[in-house]
């Protein structure tokens, strides 16, 4: 069974999520956001196989050479991002200054895309491109739980006034390939807690779910 830690990181407290297999051995990280010792903690004896970022977004790659450095494992972005890692414009990092220094580090090893089936650590993670807060947003969805980035989250949904971020796209996104998923799929947002597909057919108030 999957087993799923929650880490609150950085200075806008992005979820960083620890996915580990049943025996404990082998773990993938989503959205290393910041190079806290609690993430290199939480991974002490584990074999890292893919750190896995939704977007490129600076509050979601900080840790990403803290990963890289420490477990030698790849990362695996969407290519329409993959040079934002490089570019401290890109990644929003050089926007404020007050709140993180310029992030730059190394680009991709692989590339994820819209269909893509992952097997990691004995689990198969099935890769949604949904563009929207960030043209290369995805979100991972392993059997009924789908890490979704900063797209969904409980009663509200990611911002599109950053750079390249369109509201139009964010909200197709949405109906056309997370509000078809079953109700039942857990949602893991970029920030905040978790929901249900189901509950934010229901009650989220930016997109509601098309009635027949």
């Amino acid at each position: 069974m999957l087993k799923i830690s929650r880490y609150e990181l950085g200075p806008i407290a992005a979820n960083c999520y620890v996915l580990t297999d049943e025996e404990g051995k082998r773990a993938v990280v989503i959205d290393p956001g910041a190079p806290e010792g609690v993430l290199t903690s939480a991974l002490d004896g584990l074999t890292v196989e893919a750190v896995l970022l939704t977007h490129a977004h600076f509050d979601h790659i900080g840790g990403v050479d803290l990963m890289r450095k420490t477990f030698g494992c790849p990362v695996w972005l969407h290519p329409s991002e993959k040079d934002w890692l490089t570019d401290p414009r890109l990644n929003g990092s050089a926007r404020w200054p007050d709140v993180t220094p310029p992030i730059s580090v190394d680009p991709p090893e692989r590339e994820l895309n819209d269909g893509d089936t992952l097997e990691l650590i004995g689990e198969t993670f099935r890769v949604l491109h949904i563009p929207g807060h960030s043209p290369g947003s995805v979100g991972f969805l392993c059997g009924n739980v789908l890490f979704g980035g900063d797209v969904l989250f409980r009663c509200s949904v990611g911002r599109t006034d950053l750079p390249f971020g369109d509201a139009a796209t964010l909200e197709r996104s949405i109906r056309d390939k997370l509000y078809v998923l079953p109700d039942d799929v857990v949602v893991f947002p970029g920030h905040g807690p978790a929901t249900t597909i189901g509950e934010e057919k229901r009650e989220n108030p930016f997109v509601r779910a098309a009635r027949g």
